[in-house]
């Protein structure tokens, strides 16, 4: 299956939800919000969330700062 995260061509090899996908790329403690073709997806929905061959995704995490 192949997917796009912030513009970038990902290839997985097994189904894959959203939480997995964060996991698999260490920002699975950080605060982020995560858009799937055009749509935001709650966090309370990353885990439940499978994604798709030709999927989307945006993917962005807040800074903190003072």
């Amino acid at each position: 299956m192949q997917i796009t995260v912030n513009g970038d061509i990902r290839r997985l090899d097994r189904p894959t939800t959203i939480a997995d996908l964060l996991a698999e790329l260490q920002l699975g403690e950080r605060r982020v919000a995560v858009e799937r073709n055009g749509e935001i997806v709650p966090r309370s929905r990353h885990a439940a969330t499978p994604l798709a061959d030709g999927d989307e995704l945006l993917i962005v995490h807040a800074i903190g700062g003072g």
